[in-house]
């Protein structure tokens, strides 16, 4: 097989990068005028101007070039297909499933999965009204004022980052707080805040055993039962995990175990129930609101060809700045 830095759109881009080394951005300003409109896109309330990279015309024609070459597009509509196209671990990557608003099946070996990604949906958005509405309630009868995330990896970074994006629309009546540091200083300080009766613990991971997650999960446990009892676990603790029987044996209730599956990367997670903090801090309906947004960026980037694609637009800028 060709290498990718053998092949003649690699060389070309590689020739023409060098002829425009000494090229300054505000030079190539000053000689078009309609830059930003030439090197820009919209999609909804989206703008992406990428005018500000060293590129002119034959710059995006040569990495359109290398894109074709590579076969991105094909590689695309394989992995929307179910394709096992993660060839490390020899899985499908199919976050985009977690985000498909329409009934268009998706398939991975053979097996509609939609109907999965629906069930738990449907599973989180009963969940986020019972405890935003007060419904569920902790152990001793008392709502629940905060809750506790823990994980690491996708299983932090991505909710972490989308609370903190969306604080506009946090909703008053919970407070979020996320633990990821083994260091037990971290969890430690989170716990002098609240109240064992009115907190409620997310644990995510995959397999149930990740070392960082578990430590800290443990410790929670410790804290509530030291206060409640044993019997409290079940009311206090979810689950978001693989491995059905970790999360019986830990003591969490079986409707409180929501699902995750192989098919789903960590680092894509959060479009799963891996999302219930973003769910339980912003509700329900922003939730939804975000899977509609992520799954019109990708009907964009299944449709759109790839001078007018924003993902595959943002990868070549990439390329073209790293590589």
């Amino acid at each position: 097989m060709t290498s990718q830095l053998e092949t003649s759109a690699w060389l070309a881009l590689r020739a023409h990068q060098k002829q425009g080394s000494d090229v300054h951005l505000r030079d190539l300003f000053a000689e078009d005028l309609e830059r930003f409109e030439r090197f820009s896109l919209s999609l909804g309330d989206m703008l992406l101007d990428y005018s500000k990279n060293r590129i002119t015309p034959k710059t995006c024609t040569l990495l359109c070039d290398l894109a074709r070459e590579a076969e991105v597009e094909a590689w695309r509509d394989r992995m929307f297909a179910g394709d096992k196209i993660n060839t490390t671990e020899n899985r499908a990557a199919l976050h985009v499933a977690l985000r498909n608003r329409t009934s268009t099946p998706i398939l991975v070996d053979g097996k509609n999965v939609m109907p999965l990604v629906r069930d738990a949906l449907g599973q989180m958005r009963a969940f986020v009204v019972s405890v935003r509405g007060g419904i569920a309630k902790g152990h001793t009868g008392k709502k629940f004022t905060d809750f506790v995330n823990i994980g690491i990896g996708g299983s932090d970074l991505g909710p972490a980052m989308v609370c903190e994006a969306l604080t506009p629309y946090v909703k008053d009546g919970l407070r979020t707080h996320f633990v990821s540091n083994v260091d037990a200083t971290d969890i430690v300080e989170t716990l002098k805040k609240l109240n064992p009766e009115t907190t409620l613990f997310i644990i995510t991971s995959k397999s149930f055993t990740t070392q960082e997650t578990m430590a800290n999960a443990e410790a929670a446990k410790m804290w509530i039962t030291g206060t409640l009892g044993d019997e409290a676990v079940g009311r206090h603790f979810v689950a978001i995990s693989e491995n059905r029987d970790a999360v019986q044996a830990f003591g969490i209730d079986r409707a409180n175990h929501f699902p995750i599956w192989e098919w789903v990367g960590g680092r894509y997670s959060l479009w799963s129930a891996v999302g219930l903090p973003i769910a339980l801090t912003t509700g329900m309906e922003n939730f939804e609101a975000l899977l509609d947004g992520a799954h019109a960026m990708d009907r964009h980037f299944i449709e759109a060809p790839i001078e007018e694609n924003m993902p595959m637009i943002l990868a070549l800028m990439g390329i073209w700045n790293i590589n």
